[in-house]
């Protein structure tokens, strides 16, 4: 069992940078591959970011590619999602979670335990 805590979401305006962390607690953090995904008002939960156990691969939407990154730090169980050059449609509310699964894993059905989400608001 673990549970993760997200912080940091707010609200940007359009272009700039905010960080996301999730922390965990509960069984060793460095046996989960962690993601992050959103979901807009009216819309399914996305994919967005996923990081391996050992931190050693990453994968991205193509909507984020180039603007977020999905850093972990397993001495401070906390997995980061740093976004920038914010645009309006990345406005949801932004979700960590973790997976006992091998590898980068990309579905929601992949992902064992979930965050309570926090809210980004991006403004035009």
């Amino acid at each position: 069992q673990v549970q993760l805590v997200e912080s940091g979401g707010g609200l940007v305006q359009a272009g700039g940078s905010l960080r996301l962390s999730c922390a965990a607690s509960g069984r060793t953090f460095s046996s989960y591959g962690m993601g992050w995904f959103r979901q807009a008002p009216g819309k399914e939960r996305e994919f967005v970011a996923a990081i391996r156990r050992s931190g050693a691969s990453t994968n991205y939407a193509d909507s984020v590619k180039g603007r977020f990154t999905i850093p972990r730090d397993n001495a401070k169980n906390t997995v980061y999602l740093q976004m920038n050059s914010l645009k309006p449609e990345d406005t949801a509310v932004y979700y960590c979670a973790a997976s006992t699964r091998i590898g980068i894993v990309t579905t929601t059905r992949e992902y064992d335990y979930w965050g309570q989400g926090t809210q980004v608001t991006v403004s035009s």
